[in-house]
């Protein structure tokens, strides 16, 4: 058999060379070239006699109905809020891709949900290659808690791929963590670890290996400065479930959601709170938020719906006058082209213009919201920074929810009845919502004449 050889090829167009170029010669693109691995083929060829390709026998497609499908049990992770976001919990053979930004809890919460799967008897094993033997040690010993037994997770530091392959069809486990991805390397591949080539055949092996050893992996990823998870987008393709962990390092509430799931739903939000002893789910997020709710100018409790889970957070707003052209537009867990559009139409249907001020707003708690149901709360809360008058008080804040068209009308988003069942829950049963009001002006008049009230 001859010995495998590796090629380049670009990214973007297909295009392949024996070695690495900087620039594409198929379509011009710089830095596009990733080096792949070519099968080996016998000393004659894979051709036959003549040149020719030898026949390959066709298959038979098999109707759907005439499939038979078994249920397969899912792997719970005693962590109701992950098990959640995953469809019900891990999939045995299932590969599950972790991403979030450094120092937010991604080890901590695979460490915790490994810890319960051992203590259920689940065989585990957790791969490092970021961390040795000793600092995992020390790093679970705080999450060894109650029904948690962080410390009976068998622990591989290691970074060859050969010897992490190994050892999972060895120690064949039900769940498998590899922390992180980006660390495991081929030596076989002449690029660094962490390079597109390395994390596409690093993933592509160990996708192999767990489906044929039935093993759920986990593998971690690090995330880029614009907040996507680093490595080739086919890595997010390759696998069956694309997890997301978010928040503010400063902050302690941390966000879980789905961008990608073939077992479950994408809509699904899992929040969780990080204290002393690891990660602790928030089961009632609204009570949490709601109670910070400062209820002065400029703040807006939006009505949202994560998943099938309705949530209320605080919309915060400043508006300030601007030495800068053109002013500044600064959003956190907002969307700053929606904003854009949500002055936009204030300036035009509402007359309350901001071409001369900046602006700013905050989803309070390290909440991103990104459904259009929380147009109508930001354009409150920019209105009641603009004027300088309060929606609400502190004890009872402002609650809205809608979208806006960019001719000044509401419109209905889903689910409105649990939306004001879980405002109503708190007090809040006044709420500004497209249903009551039809258009942008209506809704602000309702808004400051609540408020007018509650002053009287």
């Amino acid at each position: 058999m001859a010995r495998p050889t590796t090629h380049h090829v670009c990214t973007g167009c297909g295009h392949s060379e024996v070695r690495w170029l900087g620039q594409c010669p198929g379509c011009g693109e710089w830095g596009t070239l990733v080096e792949e691995r070519l099968p080996a083929t016998s000393a004659g060829g894979s051709r036959g006699a003549g040149g020719r390709r030898p026949s390959v026998a066709a298959p038979v497609p098999v109707r759907l109905r005439d499939v038979r499908t078994e249920a397969v049990a899912r792997l719970s992770t005693g962590i109701g809020e992950l098990d959640r976001v995953l469809g019900g919990g891990l999939v045995p053979g299932s590969l599950v891709l972790l991403g979030g930004s450094p120092g937010i809890g991604k080890s901590t919460l695979t460490g915790m949900a490994m810890g319960n799967l051992a203590a259920a008897g689940r065989s585990t094993l957790y791969v490092s290659g970021e961390e040795s033997a000793g600092q995992i040690r020390l790093r679970h010993e705080r999450l060894e808690h109650g029904d948690c037994r962080a410390l009976d997770v068998p622990v591989l530091a290691e970074t060859e791929l050969g010897a992490v392959l190994a050892s999972i069809e060895a120690e064949r486990p039900d769940v498998c963590v590899i922390d992180s991805v980006q660390t495991l390397h081929d030596p076989e591949l002449s690029g660094a670890p962490g390079s597109v080539g390395q994390v596409r055949e690093v993933a592509s092996r160990i996708m192999r290996a767990a489906k044929a050893a039935g093993t759920a992996v986990v593998l971690v990823g690090h995330v880029t400065k614009e907040g996507s998870i680093a490595g080739p987008r086919v890595l997010e393709h390759l696998v069956d479930c694309v997890l997301q962990f978010e928040g503010e390092r400063e902050r302690t509430y941390r966000t879980l959601r789905a961008l990608k799931n073939r077992f479950g739903s994408t809509s699904e939000t899992g929040v969780f709170e990080m204290r002393q002893g690891g990660l602790v789910e928030v089961l009632d997020p609204s009570a949490r938020f709601v109670g910070d709710a400062t209820g002065k100018p400029g703040s807006v409790v939006l009505a949202a719906m994560e998943g099938s889970r309705p949530l209320l957070v605080e919309v915060q707003a400043l508006v300030s006058p601007s030495e800068l052209v053109p002013p500044r537009r600064v959003c956190t867990g907002f969307d700053r082209n929606r904003l854009a559009l949500v002055l936009a139409v204030l300036g035009r249907h509402a007359g309350i213009g901001t071409g001369t001020a900046d602006v700013f707003v905050n989803v309070v708690g390290g909440v991103r919201i990104d459904e259009p149901g929380a147009d109508l709360a930001v354009a409150l809360a920019v209105a009641s920074a603009s004027k300088g008058i309060a929606l609400g008080t502190e004890k009872r804040p402002l609650a809205s929810f809608g979208e806006l068209g960019l001719t000044g009308e509401l419109r209905t988003v889903a689910h409105p009845e649990r939306r004001l069942e879980e405002a109503a829950k708190f007090g809040l049963g006044d709420a500004v919502h497209p249903g009551a009001q039809r258009t942008l002006r209506h809704a602000l008049k309702a808004a400051f004449a609540a408020q007018q009230a509650v002053a009287a």
